[in-house]
């Protein structure tokens, strides 16, 4: 039987044989897992379109049968899809923590206080709940008292602070208070004008004398 040479490999009686050189210049022209992906789902779509009734394919020198050569190509593809997927969710999981998560904290917050009350006294108890009792403070050495205090009395000169009986000690220089009396101004009464007597007596005319 005549072997027949396509483009991309060789018909061998019921198979089809691909080497790997055949299928180079095709993958080195693929860039980004998605694309892959996506070719090998084509793959599968055109396998079960065009091989499905040989019984074998050659594929870099090992025999595969159409399934089995699906198969393949879908676990490739099925590795980045369900990454795809994965992505998704994890950044919906990640908008849903930023939301809920500032009420939720202040809620363990506040539980862990109340079970801090209830059992702080009882160590036992607090450990089943995954937490310890407070640690007691050490007391100061006396080297550290000393240092307080002094630290203490210098911040209060510092800042001029002063005692409630040194306070009550401070009053002003005041001996005595002089007390200025301030009237106000009578109020003015208008004077009374004197009726007007510009109307002369018929009788009498300036510069005459009556006639008789």
């Amino acid at each position: 039987m005549r072997q027949r040479r396509g483009q991309w490999g060789q018909r061998r009686g019921r198979g089809f044989a691909v080497s790997r050189k055949d299928c180079k210049a095709t993958t080195t022209q693929l860039k980004g897992k998605g694309k892959e992906a996506a070719l090998a789902e084509q793959l599968i779509a055109g396998t079960q379109k065009h091989l499905a009734t040989l019984t074998q394919v050659i594929v870099d020198g090992s025999a595969y049968t159409p399934a089995q050569a699906e198969a393949q190509l879908q676990a490739f593809a099925n590795l980045r899809n369900d990454v795809d997927t994965a992505r998704a969710a994890l950044k919906a999981k990640l908008v849903d923590e930023t939301a809920k998560a500032p009420g939720l904290r202040a809620f363990l917050v506040a539980y862990i206080q109340f079970v801090m009350a209830a059992f702080g006294s009882s160590p036992d108890v607090l450990a089943d709940f995954g937490l310890q009792p407070k640690k007691a403070r050490a007391p100061l050495t006396t080297e550290q008292k000393a240092a307080a205090a002094a630290k203490r009395a210098a911040t209060r000169k510092a800042r001029g602070t002063t005692g409630k009986r040194k306070k009550l000690a401070v009053t002003g220089n005041v001996t005595g208070v002089q007390i200025t009396p301030i009237t106000t101004a009578a109020a003015s009464t208008p004077a009374q004008t004197a009726p007007s007597t510009s109307a002369e007596s018929p009788a009498t005319t300036a510069g005459t004398s009556p006639t008789k």
